[in-house]
């Protein structure tokens, strides 16, 4: 062959190797971008499942910042009875008039006295005991005084002086009546009367000053023994709540003694939030109850309200004068008090177990009257509330019915089927909240304490001895000290996060009271075992 024949040969190769290439791209590009296959039994293309299954993530996707407001759960009566779901009613009703808070009893501070010696010496003799009730001026200690001696051996000297010179005065005026004495001479002697007898006042003066009576001075004169002993008085009637005073005690005047306390009436004082100032006023009723008197409740009313709101709790403190004539109230008692506020219009109350916290929203779940077994999610805004029950300010109508107990579960439930309006749960009949498969594996007692801004609600709880026990805390909302609950007798401390339930297991052994506090020791709760 020649070069041009070999030139000619290779060019119809080379056309047939591009096509070839061409045809192998184009395969691959059509294996990659060909639809996928159909499923069986289903005429459409599989790109249209992707696509319906997109919009079912974007619609189930949850968002605590904008959810639908039809959002709904809908369950078989199998599990509504599963998870013990309890609906009621809308109740309206005349607003709450009250503020729920925590106080403390203290004494009426215009009515304690502390008891000081009026004159140094020892004490010889004490004639109260702590916690007697004594009456203004019974004498409360008696201390040998050589202060007191010294002062009363003054005054008997001051008193002979005295008689002395009377009789040299008299004496004198007889010598000038009959000329053997001056004018002058007499007109000194009236002087020197008249300082002798301001002396033995002074002198009188300083032994009522130390505590001596009329009657004991009078009775000291020239040629009679001195008391030296002292008398400490009660300077009020009361009741002594301190007493520091024992026999061979040396004391001075700045020495305390004694602390008297009139009971009578006695000061319950509280913490207010800053935003419920504008509500409390001086002269504003209240009504303070105990727990070793729940039955008795007591009048008083607000003497004073603190000028200053405390940095870190953002609240003042609040007075409260309270009648006490049968001294129930116990200094350091702890107290409900319920402040009377200003009247309100009509207006809706919920349980407090019916609300959620779902981010920054506030819900309940209102069950729909045309449709058995459906939850509709409501968003409300709340006001104050009273004992378990809290005022609606918008989101639900009176004669609307609200899930109760059992909440929790409709929440989980519908946070697994996400926001989607009308989504109904396909294992409704056999899923459930976890805490209500706990609730329904559990055998012993249960309950349930919510954590409010007022409080533990209930703070008090019966239970029986040897029966394991489920106590369930729940934080409902964040204006409150209580993050976290603690047993001190029990060691246990657990936190508690916002609108999440955690329960707390044991066995009470014996009969008595337990004690549960929030981690900074403000709220108080009790457990009584009986």
């Amino acid at each position: 062959m020649n070069g041009t024949s070999r030139v000619t040969l290779r060019w119809p190769s080379m056309v047939a190797g591009a096509l070839v290439f061409l045809a192998i791209g184009a395969g691959l590009a059509y294996v990659v971008m060909r639809p996928a296959p159909q499923a069986a039994g289903n005429g459409q293309s599989a790109a249209t499942p992707a696509s319906s299954s997109g919009r079912l993530a974007s619609t189930q996707t949850p968002s605590a910042t904008a959810p639908s407001p039809e959002a709904s759960v809908t369950l078989t009566p199998e599990a509504i009875q599963r998870a013990g779901i309890v609906v009621v009613p809308v109740n309206s009703g005349s607003g709450s008039t009250q503020l729920r808070l925590p106080g403390v009893v203290e004494p009426n501070a215009y009515k304690q006295v502390v008891v000081t010696p009026i004159a140094s010496g020892r004490v010889t003799r004490v004639l109260v005991e702590l916690g007697q009730s004594v009456r203004r001026g019974q004498p409360l200690a008696e201390i040998f005084s050589p202060e007191l001696a010294e002062v009363a051996t003054r005054f008997v000297s001051a008193l002979a002086e005295l008689d002395a010179h009377e009789q040299e005065l008299q004496r004198t005026v007889k010598l000038v009546e009959i000329g053997a004495a001056s004018r002058q001479e007499l007109e000194r002697l009236h002087a020197e009367h008249t300082a002798r007898l301001t002396g033995v006042e002074s002198a009188r003066s300083r032994l009522e000053l130390l505590g001596l009576s009329a009657a004991a001075i009078t009775s000291l004169a020239p040629g009679k023994e001195v008391s030296a002993l002292a008398t400490v008085p009660a300077p009020i009637a009361g009741v002594v709540t301190e007493r520091a005073a024992n026999a061979g005690l040396n004391v001075d005047t700045s020495a305390k003694l004694f602390t008297v306390v009139d009971l009578s009436t006695v000061w319950v004082v509280a913490d207010v939030y800053e935003k419920d100032l504008s509500r409390v006023h001086i002269g504003t009723p209240a009504k303070v109850t105990t727990q070793a008197f729940p039955d008795r409740v007591l009048d008083g009313r607000v003497s004073y309200i603190d000028l200053q709101v405390h940095p870190e709790t953002r609240t003042a403190k609040v007075r409260v004068e309270v009648p006490n004539p049968r001294q129930e109230l116990r200094l350091g008692m702890f107290t409900d008090v319920g402040i009377e506020a200003e009247g309100q219009a009509s207006t809706l109350h919920i349980p407090r177990t019916a609300v959620q916290q779902v981010g920054a929203r506030t819900i309940v779940y209102v069950a729909d009257p045309k449709q058995p077994g459906r939850f509709v999610e409501r968003e409300v805004h709340l006001g104050d509330g009273t004992g378990n029950d809290v005022v609606v300010l918008s989101g639900v109508r009176a004669g609307d019915s609200i899930v109760t107990e059992g909440s929790f579960s409709v929440r989980a439930e519908r946070d697994r089927l996400g926001n989607a309006p009308g989504a109904t749960s396909a294992l409704a009949t056999a899923i459930v909240s976890t805490s209500a498969r706990a609730a329904s594996q559990f055998i012993g007692q249960e309950a349930k304490i919510l954590v409010t801004e007022q409080g533990y609600e209930p703070e008090k709880v019966t239970l029986r001895a040897g029966t394991p026990v489920r106590l369930i805390f729940v934080r409902t909302t964040d204006k409150t000290c209580g993050t976290e609950v603690v047993f001190p007798s029990l060691d246990i401390r657990r936190a508690l996060p916002l609108n999440q339930p955690v329960a707390i297991e044991f066995t009470p052994k014996a009969s008595g009271e337990i004690g549960f506090v929030c981690g900074m020791n403000m709220l108080r709760g009790t457990l009584v075992i009986g």
